[in-house]
């Protein structure tokens, strides 16, 4: 073998190795967290019952692939469509970052397995900063349009989360975001669009997100029906709103791996008119792991739905993998 063709095997092997690293630890950090909470999620399961969770399980599954058609519009709005194949594979398999504190490995993740297929990383890591924003803007504007029928009482602690609702609102105008994309790339000295963003495609990609809070709030409704509960107020409408509150203030807790802790505390406090606090922090509980078993269980999809790299792709040279 020559030198020529030992070097795109050998920058293949590292990018493999390192994806593979990758994994392991945010997969490590997935068990250490049930590890534990051993005791509490025992008890919590115990509680609601098995069929329960897996009425959960299947509404957190439905978000979850909301979400990947969330991201893959915005992607297509920046010019690179993909197939529905090779983006869930590239979603959810770079998903599995957003275990590890800080909200940008998911992101260089996906950019990481979406090279091998001829997408600009760039494109990517714009796509995946962008569907951040629509998630938070979207979960902003769901919380505030439900939480002061279902429970004023969160909106009233947590009033300093809507302070980025204006601003993501704004910024979800086509032609605001293609703007503020521009402006983005040439400050980084990166390449910029050839085209403005698909304006179609970035409404589509609200509606998704829209989708994914609904079956979000869905997926906590057999967690509380399985608990001593007030059945007076709209159970959907407090689930909902305190779930895409609760998400999104744990997203701007950068410091917490998927907003772990902040999350379940608000979804408690969103929860208290209609449960108890020891069932509430079931409910939040069991919710934190129903969503971590349904990002494991798509991450398994993504892998079995991996294609080969594209040829041109694979040989040609190129930086090593960060």
């Amino acid at each position: 073998m020559t030198e020529t063709t030992e070097a795109p095997a050998q920058r293949s092997r590292s990018r493999t190795a390192l994806r593979l690293s990758f994994l392991a630890v945010a997969l490590v950090l997935i068990v250490l967290w049930v590890t534990r909470h051993a005791d509490q999620l025992g008890d919590a399961i115990s509680r609601t019952g098995l069929l329960a969770i897996l009425e959960s399980t299947a509404a957190a599954l439905a978000g979850l692939g909301a979400s990947a058609f969330c991201w893959r519009a915005l992607l297509a709005a920046l010019g690179s469509p993909m197939p529905v194949r090779l983006s869930l594979h590239v979603f959810f398999v770079g998903q599995i970052g957003k275990y590890l504190p800080g909200n940008v490995f998911a992101v260089a993740a996906q950019a990481e397995l979406a090279r091998d297929h001829g997408v600009p990383r760039s494109r990517i890591i714009t796509a995946g900063l962008v569907f951040l924003g629509v998630l938070t803007a979207t979960g902003l504007l769901v919380a505030v349009a439900v939480l002061p029928f279902a429970s004023p009482d969160v909106l009233a602690r947590y009033w300093w989360a809507l302070l980025a609702l204006p601003v993501g609102l704004v910024a979800l105008a086509p032609p605001v975001l293609d703007r503020l994309i521009r402006l983005g790339l040439k400050t980084l000295r990166r390449p910029l669009p050839e085209q403005p963003l698909d304006s179609r495609q970035v409404l589509a990609s609200v509606g998704w997100a829209l989708v994914m809070w609904v079956f979000y709030g869905v997926h906590l409704i057999p967690l509380v029906l399985a608990q001593p509960h007030d059945s007076g107020k709209n159970l959907l409408l407090v689930a909902t709103g305190g779930y895409a509150l609760a998400w999104t203030a744990g997203f701007l807790f950068v410091i917490a791996p998927a907003g772990a802790g902040v999350r379940e505390a608000i979804l408690v406090l969103a929860l208290a008119g209609i449960a108890r606090q020891p069932e509430a922090t079931a409910v939040a509980l069991l919710s934190r792991g129903v969503q971590t078993l349904g990002d494991v269980l798509w991450a398994a999809v993504g892998f079995g739905l991996k294609q080969p790299p594209r040829a041109d792709v694979a040989a040609a040279p190129g930086p090593p993998a960060v």
